[in-house]
């Protein structure tokens, strides 16, 4: 490999543009720190979803890249904002009646709906590290109530007291004029409710490190702004945060783009530097719809590691970040086959190639030697005309098409029978619609039938793609799509599919001679 420095100096690459803003933010020097620090934030108020996890993946990228033009150490945490109040139940979680009794109450002080952990938020934290160790990332959790209770953000909350004025000036202009009447960065938390309040600050006490709040019954109420006594509104928290961690890098979404700023600028008062960042469209579902935790809408990542790879999804995130995209079950299929291809194409292309293609950046720089047995669309029409759900059954038809391949030696092709096997049975199957053929489309499927047993047994995909043409190309057809698209509809039950000649080749030359045969003597493409 070439210098990775001077290829990563002029590689296209988004990640590593990001990692060459980062680079000239330290002046190519170590951070008092010792490190710079990437950071992504998590809100653990409903069950995490595949847009949180994007930031964290995409972080990653950026950060390998970094590694590869740098240096300089690197640390990534993986903040859970877990001292936030429960603001409403979210529809996707049992005992919607139990959670309702601690609305207000920091997410670490509300049970677990689902009786596994101390508390929703610890809940929901460990499904966000198991998917970080899924994926083997290197970070560090922090919990933003084991940081304001340990302490460990006093100094910067002492801070904030000390410039309440200049801080509350800048987010008040933003706000109504009833809100503006009543807003404080500090939300104290009640020691009788355990709720974090929405209370109205009438003094502060820069030298006792305290505020005087209006309790809900009317009375006065002194508290420290630390050791968890307070936390802080979104915005001055997050600026907060950036100061007392001096993070360095954190992207976030679109939706963000105004909290962005504001919170530069409280950290500038602070005496922070706001970090590098990058703003990334927001994943929407089927409906073109912003996905949300509390809704549950669009994918959860359990349910896209039940169909496909962490890689295909890895390279979802990698794809156009800065463009919407919709995020739901059809998009699965495409990106396990794309990803195979830019892994195929990896280890042939030149050095400063290989940075730009995806494959680099979801393997942190050491993608594993392709396969190139089967793409998934393939497997998936054979497990559709084998109306079999055993992985024996499929891998006897893909040793016959591939003699190399065996589950033992061919791991990514194994793990890909299994998914096609489940994406079939839930999404394929159910909606698969055959229709008969037409008389002339019949007329050519018995041209196919002679043309395809006119080849010799060891006949190749391609040979027998160029015979499927040459059939169509026989018959009145508008244009070619028209022929495939037919023996899509009548043989598949599906207006799409693979490239006909490799679905032969795997299926079998005498297997799909029977299938075709079948629909001729006038029963169902469907097995039986």
């Amino acid at each position: 490999m070439a210098d990775l420095k001077t290829l990563g100096a002029e590689a296209k690459a988004w990640p590593f543009a990001e990692a060459r803003s980062i680079l000239k933010r330290t002046g190519g020097n170590t951070p008092d720190k010792g490190y710079v620090l990437f950071e992504t934030g998590y809100g653990p108020s409903g069950l995490p979803h595949i847009g949180t996890f994007g930031e964290v993946v995409r972080t990653t990228m950026v950060r390998r890249a970094f590694e590869a033009v740098s240096d300089i150490p690197t640390k990534l945490f993986a903040f859970s904002d877990d001292m936030d109040g429960l603001r409403k139940v979210p529809d996707n979680v049992p005992q919607q009646e139990m959670m309702g009794e601690h609305l207000g109450k920091p997410l670490t002080s509300v049970p677990d709906p689902f009786g596994t952990h101390d508390s929703f938020g610890a809940h929901n934290n460990a499904r966000l590290q198991a998917f970080l160790d899924a994926f083997g990332f290197d970070y560090e959790f922090k919990s933003a109530t084991e940081c304001y209770t340990s302490g460990r953000f006093d100094e910067t909350l002492l801070q904030i007291l000390e410039l309440y004025d200049a801080i509350t000036g800048v987010i008040k202009p933003t706000l109504g004029e009833e809100r503006r009447a009543t807003y404080s960065p500090f939300l104290p938390v009640c020691p009788k409710t355990g709720r974090v309040l929405l209370a109205k600050i009438v003094e502060t006490k820069a030298d006792a490190g305290t505020v005087v709040y209006e309790d809900e019954d009317g009375s006065l109420v002194e508290t420290p702004v630390t050791g968890g006594h307070c936390k802080l509104q979104w915005k001055a928290d997050w600026a907060m945060r950036w100061t007392a961690l001096s993070v360095d890098y954190e992207m976030s979404g679109k939706d963000l783009i105004d909290s962005v700023r504001l919170s530069g600028r409280i950290c500038h008062i602070l005496g922070g530097k706001p970090p590098e960042g990058f703003t990334y469209e927001l994943f929407l579902d089927e409906n073109g719809e912003k996905i949300s935790k509390s809704r549950g809408n669009g994918l959860s990542v359990e349910e896209w590691l039940e169909y496909a790879t962490p890689e295909s999804l890895a390279l979802y995130m990698y794809n156009s970040p800065k463009k919407a995209k919709r995020l739901y079950f059809d998009a699965i299929p495409r990106h396990v086959d794309d990803y195979l291809t830019h892994l195929e194409k990896y280890h042939n292309q030149d050095d400063g190639a290989q940075l730009e293609n995806p494959a680099w950046h979801i393997h942190n720089g050491a993608p594993p030697q392709p396969e190139g047995h089967v793409t998934f669309g393939l497997l998936l029409n054979l497990v559709s005309v084998c109306n079999s759900e055993d992985p024996a059954v499929i891998w006897g038809f893909i040793t016959r098409y591939a003699l190399d391949a065996k589950p033992e030696t061919a791991p990514i092709l194994d793990q890909l029978v299994t998914y096609a096997i489940a994406y079939y049975r839930d999404f394929v199957k159910p909606n698969k619609s055959y229709r008969t053929p037409t008389d002339m489309e019949r007329a050519a499927l018995e041209d196919l039938v002679a043309a395809l047993g006119g080849l010799p047994a060891d006949a190749d995909a391609e040979t027998i793609q160029t015979k499927v043409y040459e059939v169509g190309k026989r018959h009145d057809f508008e244009n070619l799509r028209d022929w495939f698209k037919a023996l899509y509809e009548v043989l598949l039950g599906q207006s799409q599919g693979p490239r006909f000649g490799s679905f032969v080749a795997l299926y079998g030359k005498e297997e799909s001679v029977g299938l075709i045969s079948r629909v001729l003597a006038g029963k169902s493409a469907a097995a039986e």
